[in-house]
């Protein structure tokens, strides 16, 4: 059974920056996808970002381009969210998600098949 755990969630000032972890155990990876999804209180679940495992593509949702990078190291199981220049408005649970292949639509959290537990981020203005 895959399994996630994020971790690395804060509370920070208006432009500081944090560093999301996201290990992923229980199963061989080639050829998923893992996303990171952001959900605010009273708002829906957004995509934020994703990583093809096997061929390094990379996505972002528009508001976090040039502030965001997503990464990861095989070796560890682990895809990070680099979160630089952060805004009031990227408070939010942050989640991981892994999509199984043949992978879906990116940027549909319907598309995933497994789900971390979620880390809090708190940026103050």
């Amino acid at each position: 059974q895959v399994q996630l755990v994020e971790s690395g969630g804060g509370s920070v000032q208006a432009g500081d920056s944090l560093r999301l972890s996201c290990v992923a155990s229980g199963g061989a990876f080639g050829g998923y996808v893992i996303g990171w999804y952001r959900q605010a209180p009273g708002k829906e679940r957004e995509f934020v970002s994703a990583i093809n495992w096997s061929a390094d593509h990379t996505y972002y949702e528009d508001s976090v381009k040039g502030r965001f990078t997503i990464s990861k190291n095989n070796a560890k199981n682990t895809v990070y969210l680099q979160m630089n220049s952060l805004k009031f408005e990227d408070t939010a649970v942050y989640y991981c998600a892994a999509d199984a292949p043949p992978v879906g639509r990116t940027d549909s959290p319907y598309a995933y098949d497994y789900w971390g537990q979620g880390t809090q981020v708190t940026v103050s203005s």
